[in-house]
């Protein structure tokens, strides 16, 4: 049996004439950046995450550039944030000359651990007084939340900015004990991707700003357009970050069925936690499950699993060995940001992060989307005990 890790040609077989419509509209309009679509879809994801303003951008990096530029983010600045996510994270930092500051993650979450950025902070500004931390970057990783709350407490009391990389988790839930909000919509600004492979993906790049400052959108909306209001007429140096009409007109089409699909995502790993379950691997320690850290909660969006990641002894056999029975996985992410070689100016070594460390030598996403067949997913539990059983 064949197993791809991803398989997007079958969801567009279930929205092709929405989608094939939508874009040749798009061409008869031969309004191909920003415009109409753009604009629509601005306010349709704004209004589904709970946030006033949207700015749709070029990329998901381009996201996190554009919030750290309006933001004030430049040289001699620094960037809290997770060793263990997308290189971007901490790329777009260093494009802005500014140093990012890592803290490590929790072992159940993969996220940031809250409870050690206080130590982080106080450590910051006694040892690097020509590096003053100026904005929180918490990654929701995987699907789920950040520990937002006690960030949110933080960044109070220090004056600081918090800027959520919602890339991987749009539509994602966190409970305040006042309500409920989603993912991008907690701190000052939140970023999203439109990579095709994430659950809301476009035709190509694309990404969106959420804020609920109007100042700040204005200042990211003239940002994005080389910082002209007037063409021609530049008020500051901007960039070229705009989106695509046709990948906001592709966007607009999946949105309608996002929440749909997020809850089969849902449904997917509970019956691989199931499946799981049923055989002798967790009993062997051979392999431990994703926690759905808000799973008892309120929340009906608890976890969106972009990704179902496992922890795996011989994570690397294991991986090699699925690929020969013809199934599909990945790897995020196999060395932790502070270990890059780019990054080695920095100062970090080895062993300063061992949860971050450990979870980039045990991590392994297995198939996860919706239109994946309980045949498939019994296959990959089958083909995994099989790999143990061995050992």
């Amino acid at each position: 049996m064949n197993v791809p890790f991803l398989d997007l040609k079958a969801q567009y077989r279930t929205i092709k004439g929405e989608i094939d419509k939508k874009i040749s509209d798009v061409v008869e309009s031969q309004q191909f950046v920003l415009g109409r679509e753009v604009e629509a879809l601005e306010k349709e994801l704004a209004d589904y995450s709970g946030t006033r303003f949207g700015v749709g951008v070029s990329s998901g990096t381009d996201a996190l550039i554009i919030t750290l530029m309006a933001l004030g983010v430049e040289r001699d600045d620094a960037v809290l944030t997770t060793p263990f996510t997308f290189f971007s994270t901490a790329g777009a930092i260093v494009r802005l000359g500014a140093t990012p500051v890592f803290c490590d993650i929790q072992r159940n979450s993969f996220n940031i651990d809250p409870y050690k950025i206080e130590g982080v902070l106080v450590k910051q500004r006694k040892v690097r007084q020509d590096s003053k931390i100026k904005v929180l970057l918490p990654v929701h990783l995987f699907g789920q939340c950040a520990e937002m709350s006690p960030i949110l407490e933080l960044a109070e009391r220090y004056e600081l900015c918090v800027v959520e990389d919602a890339a991987q988790s749009v539509g994602a839930e966190y409970a305040f004990p006042d309500g409920i909000k989603k993912a991008g919509a907690m701190g000052d600004a939140g970023i999203l991707s439109f990579y095709p492979s994430k659950n809301l993906g476009a035709y190509g790049d694309g990404g969106m700003v959420l804020a609920n400052n109007r100042k700040l959108a204005h200042r990211m909306k003239l940002l994005r357009v080389h910082g002209s209001e007037d063409r021609y007429f530049h008020k500051v140096v901007g960039g070229n970050f705009r989106l695509d009409a046709i990948q906001a007109a592709v966007l607009r089409v999946k949105l309608k069925y996002l929440d749909e699909w997020q809850q089969k995502r849902r449904e997917k790993a509970a019956h691989y936690d199931k499946l799981f379950a049923e055989s002798s691997l967790l009993n062997r320690s051979a392999l431990h499950l994703p926690e759905a850290s808000y799973s008892k909660t309120v929340l009906k969006h608890h976890h969106t699993f972009y990704q179902y990641v496992i922890r795996a002894q011989q994570r690397d056999e294991l991986k090699a060995f699925l690929s020969d029975k013809g199934i599909g996985t990945a790897v995020y992410y196999p060395l932790p940001l502070h270990l890059q070689k780019c990054f080695v100016s920095l100062g970090y070594r080895s062993g300063d992060f061992p949860e971050s460390e450990l979870a980039a030598s045990e991590v392994l996403a297995l198939p996860i989307y919706p239109e994946l067949t309980r045949e498939q997913q019994e296959y990959v539990v089958t083909c995994i005990q099989e790999f143990y059983d061995q050992k």
